[in-house]
């Protein structure tokens, strides 16, 4: 299995580390043909902004969205949840375009505060045993998740993992927890 990572911005190392601690074939993203022959993509977080104006000028929006289409897995980690989402708003209720609308959430950016209110929680995670620590930096906040998206995971009443088939998302960072099992968990039920 070949794994991508979006490496335009934000915490793709971390992805790509992970990834190779689990000793996966993983290739940073950076241009259209770099999506040809992988079999799943991580997006990671970030400033959610700055990743679209990135991917536009990349060229990286239409072959993604083609991608997205016809099924490519992918796992958004916060900024890349945002870009995933089929409505998103911000703290003064203006409401973006979505990017892909892969995901039938409604999440409202930097939900859980600023950089000061950056938190870590246990997570009881679905098909996952024991806690999962949750690292939330400037975390999103699905406020609404349509019928057919599956909560694996809550905080404080509120979903923070989701997946609709093949589209998982967080709206913390796995990446940093330093715990292989949420990667590993996406990758086993998405692979092939």
């Amino acid at each position: 299995m070949k794994v991508g990572v979006l490496a335009l911005q934000g915490a793709f190392r971390e992805h790509r580390e992970v990834l190779d601690a689990l000793g996966v074939d993983a290739v940073e993203v950076r241009t259209p043909e770099q999506l040809s022959g992988i079999d799943a993509l991580f997006l990671p977080g970030g400033e959610s902004t700055t990743i679209t104006k990135l991917l536009h000028s990349s060229g990286l929006v239409e072959p993604l969205r083609a991608a997205l289409a016809v099924g490519l897995p992918v796992f958004g980690t916060c900024a890349g949840l945002i870009v995933l989402a089929s409505d998103q708003r911000d703290q003064h209720g203006v409401v973006d375009e979505p990017l892909f609308g892969v995901l039938d959430v409604t999440v409202l950016r930097n939900g859980y505060g600023t950089q000061l209110d950056s938190f870590e929680a246990p997570l009881r995670i679905r098909e996952i045993e024991g806690t999962f620590p949750g690292v939330f930096i400037r975390a999103p906040v699905i406020e609404s998740a349509a019928e057919g998206v599956d909560v694996l995971a809550t905080h404080d009443g509120a979903p923070v993992l989701v997946r609709q088939g093949r589209v998982w998302a967080a709206t913390f960072h796995p990446e940093l927890s330093g715990d292989l099992r949420l990667h590993q968990r996406f990758l086993q039920e998405v692979g092939t």
